[in-house]
């Protein structure tokens, strides 16, 4: 049971059945030949000498050369530490790699993108997104592509913090007008001194009718929660609509009026 216990774990580890069985039958003796290993370990023969020879380039195993080539295990301790520091940096160097390659393809996988929706269908300007990651992906993008305006309603629950994302204090420190409207339930006190100091308008409100962010008038997002669901679940219309981005700038400029200065 505890071989089994010990094989297991080099797997875990990353070393193959085989490869374990070999392992664990070396550092129990000073060294073996190939077949005694294969013998012992319920290895095939004609599968040893690549076991061996794979153990031996994951530092487990070493050769030991006399009239019969032999081999030896390397100290536990030391052959895993070893094998596992060698797989780090290779992840690592791979990691780095598919980022460089993801860059690349990201670049021209856009521009094939762009060119392939410069074409309104019938509801191009309007999108409906449930996803938490892909809401708040479509409201950095429009909070980058702004240039003039940026209104908000703000309250939780945020796929992206207005008060704490730091596009919004790039577009103060471009000039954009930004006003802000916030819950005076959830407000982030440590958070508001920041944004004002960067030239932002902030005020609270008793209550909101729901979460808006509309950039420049002519684009927004309007987040709702799922009246059906127990659990709080928000839906995104993303919209580039100058007519219902006019309503839209209405009524903030409504609850705007009616709001505390802070």
């Amino acid at each position: 049971m505890e071989l089994e216990l010990h094989t297991r774990r080099l797997q875990d580890i990353g070393l193959n059945a085989y490869e374990s069985r070999a392992y664990l039958v070396l550092i129990g003796h000073s060294h073996f030949k190939a077949l005694e290993v294969a013998g012992r370990a319920r290895i095939p023969r004609q599968k040893i000498y690549e076991v061996l020879d794979s153990l031996v380039e994951k530092g487990f195993v070493r050769v030991v050369q006399g009239k019969a080539k032999q081999f030896s295990a390397v100290e536990p301790r030391l052959a895993m530490d070893s094998f596992l520091q060698r797989r780090k940096e290779r992840f690592h160097s791979e990691l780095d790699e598919r980022q460089r390659l993801a860059g690349m393809l990201g670049d021209d996988l856009d521009a094939i993108f762009a060119s392939g929706n410069l074409g309104s269908g019938p509801l191009d300007y309007l999108r409906i997104v449930t996803d938490t990651a892909q809401t708040a992906e479509e409201y950095r993008r429009m909070l980058k592509q702004c240039a003039v305006e940026y209104l908000e309603f703000a309250r939780p629950p945020y796929g992206s913090d207005p008060g704490r994302e730091p596009i919004v204090l790039e577009l103060l420190d471009r000039d954009v007008s930004c006003r802000l409207v916030f819950d005076e339930k959830t407000i982030d006190e440590a958070a508001v001194p920041a944004l004002e100091k960067a030239g932002a308008s902030i005020r609270s409100s008793p209550s909101l009718p729901m979460k808006l962010a509309l950039f420049d008038r002519r684009r927004g997002m309007i987040s709702l929660s799922d009246p059906v669901v127990s659990n709080p679940e928000v839906t995104a219309l993303v919209f580039e609509h100058e007519s219902l981005a006019s309503a839209m700038a209405s009524l903030f400029e409504d609850f705007w009026k009616r709001s505390e200065p802070r």
